[in-house]
């Protein structure tokens, strides 16, 4: 089955493109709200790395998530958005003073921090403004994720958080510093995660780690554990929406959390994957010694995750009814890696087609560029159209 595109309404538009399906989108937001309304104390932050059309934030703003971000140019595109500051976490292993000093003035809910040396800095930053900036640590858990290793964060080769010897020592060190307040825990394991049995593992060590503090008399107030649950990207039409239930019900079952604690989560591709899709048009059907390519007018500069994580996307031919032929369906992209997929099963192709990468709308539109001097991929919503 394919997804449905205003297709009309396509053939008007200069490719490549990304489209959104707000309806989709807003179903989604629907199904997180829902299922985090269950339990007392859950706050979601979208992680704005995924994906920061700002038509898209807009939409998540107004359904009442937070905002997750690792960037002063982040910060200021959530908020232009209408996020609340006392909803922006700010987390990042290289912040910058002036987004610190963003961070401060926009009275932000909390700065992640990922190294004693960058508490030094916001505790002099802070001084320097005449506030206190809240700050919770990012414990490097030392947990493995079954992902890609390149969206690998939990574990201790990593360079992201403080390892988990020194946590105690990071803790006590900010209670003696004056313009900072020690707000929670920050955790984040990776990223296209399925197995709850990873958010499992999480669980059980904060607990043990909570326990620790506990004899040491240290308080919490909130626990972040980050994002990380995957979508489907091999069925988008059945599986649309990722099991926020389990997801939630997990945290919510294994997490000891204390009275009064607050659980926060940041979730970006669960939010906004599967609403998007980059729409392409086939250039050439070219006939090889011994397989047929088709040549689309996108590349990886458009959407580098097939070349960069040898990531898998669903590709429809959502011209063509013919019945199906086997095409490798590539990039014009002077690289050899600017494949979006191999062996892909489309409806027979001709030159015009438009082709639909799906699952598209997380670290998509982004993450592209302009090398080979190509234009960037403009993002429309449904209601654009």
């Amino acid at each position: 089955m394919k997804g449905k595109f205003p297709l009309k309404q396509f053939q008007e538009i200069d490719t490549p493109f990304y489209y959104y399906d707000t309806d989709l989108l807003r179903e989604t937001l629907r199904s997180i709200n829902r299922e985090t309304a269950k339990y007392e104390g859950f706050v979601v932050h979208y992680a704005i790395k995924a994906n920061a059309n700002p038509k898209v934030l807009n939409i998540i703003a107004q359904n009442g998530l937070g905002a997750d971000c690792v960037s002063g140019g982040e910060i200021k595109a959530a908020l232009a958005a209408g996020f609340s500051p006392r909803k922006i976490v700010y987390a990042g292993v290289g912040k910058a003073d002036w987004e610190i000093r963003l961070g401060l003035e926009k009275g932000i809910l909390c700065f992640n921090v990922e190294s004693l040396a960058e508490l030094e800095i916001i505790n002099q930053l802070a001084g320097s403004l005449g506030k206190t900036a809240p700050v919770a640590f990012r414990i490097n858990p030392d947990v493995g994720a079954h992902t890609h290793a390149n969206i690998t964060t939990g574990l201790a080769e990593n360079k992201f958080g403080i390892a988990m010897r020194d946590m105690e020592s990071v803790i006590e060190t900010a209670a003696q510093m004056e313009h900072v307040e020690f707000f929670g825990l920050h955790f984040h394991i990776g990223s296209q995660i399925l197995d709850m049995g990873d958010f499992a593992a999480l669980c059980n060590r904060i607990n043990d780690l909570q326990k620790l503090l506990d004899r040491k008399k240290i308080c919490v107030k909130d626990i972040n554990v980050g994002g990380g649950l995957g979508v489907d990207y091999t069925h988008p039409n059945r599986i649309p929406i990722p099991d926020f239930k389990s997801y939630f019900d997990t945290y919510a079952r294994l997490l000891k959390l204390r009275p009064g604690q607050r659980l926060h989560f940041e979730l970006g591709r669960a939010v906004v994957a599967q609403c998007g899709s980059l729409i392409t048009r086939t250039l050439y059907v070219k006939q090889g010694a011994a397989k047929q390519f088709v040549i689309v007018d996108a590349g990886m500069t458009d959407l580098i995750r097939p070349a960069l994580y040898q990531a898998y996307h669903k590709i429809e031919n959502i011209s063509s009814d013919k019945e199906t032929s086997t095409y490798d369906v590539v990039g014009p992209i002077c690289e050899s890696s600017d494949v979006f997929g191999k062996s892909v099963d489309l409806n027979a192709t001709s030159r015009g087609d438009l082709i639909a990468i799906r699952s598209a709308g997380a670290y998509g539109e982004i993450m592209a560029s302009q090398y080979n001097c190509r234009r960037l991929p403009v993002g429309y919503i449904t209601e654009d159209l």
